[in-house]
């Protein structure tokens, strides 16, 4: 039954750990780039771009792994259980002290034709009130970049 269950628990962090893992997205074609002149600049706060509940998960499946490995029969079962929620609690406690808001700045620009883009983004201080820049990309993707 230990065995059984050890294995069972070693697909599922195996799984877990894949499942988790940030997808690498590949981008292809055209991008949209506009052509404009910043307005204003205000600073402002993005939320983290951190998934909620991912440094819990693979705390608990880290502390399952290592009390996988203490003890054999009913106190391996107990050192997994206790190694996967002291796993849970502290991977949960590294992600909220990196989920904090990030500093960034709301960037309106004057496009040809006059109609007005507001664009947020994390801060660049190469933009400046009046400079000539370029808007890459469409809704949360966009960026103001200057032009060179």
């Amino acid at each position: 039954m230990s065995n059984t269950l050890s294995r069972s628990m070693r697909a599922a962090l195996v799984g877990a750990v894949f499942a988790a893992a940030p997808v690498l997205a590949q981008t292809s074609g055209e991008i949209e780039i506009r052509q404009g002149v910043v307005e204003q600049i205000t600073t402002t706060q993005i939320a983290s771009n951190h998934h909620r509940g991912v440094g819990a998960v693979i705390g608990g499946l880290g502390g399952l792994g290592i009390g996988s490995l203490i003890g054999g029969g009913t106190g391996r079962d107990v050192a997994m259980v206790v190694g996967a929620i002291g796993g849970a609690l502290a991977g949960n406690e590294v992600q909220n002290k990196y989920d904090q808001p990030q500093q960034a700045q709301q960037v309106i620009v004057r496009v040809k034709g006059g109609v007005l883009v507001a664009v947020t983004q994390p801060v660049d201080a190469r933009l400046k009130t009046g400079q000539r820049v370029y808007i890459e990309g469409s809704g949360e993707g966009a960026r103001v970049v200057p032009r060179s």
